[in-house]
């Protein structure tokens, strides 16, 4: 490949690439703040719910051991 169709093909998707960030419909900030809030949320809920699953089959499989 000659460096004038390596040079074309990497303008032609970068001009792609600007085209479709263009479409893009970015949110604003108070949307990604709640979505961020959500996920923080979420990530604890299960870190508790994980953390009693284990807690309660700890103490079951000391008991069945002992």
């Amino acid at each position: 490949m000659g460096v004038k169709i390596v040079l074309g093909k990497a303008t032609e998707f970068i001009t792609n690439v600007r085209g479709e960030l263009k479409k893009v419909t970015w949110p604003t900030r108070k949307d990604t703040y709640a979505s961020t809030l959500v996920v923080i949320v979420l990530v604890l809920a299960v870190a508790v719910f994980l953390w009693m699953v284990d807690s309660v089959l700890s103490t079951l499989i000391r008991v069945l051991l002992s």
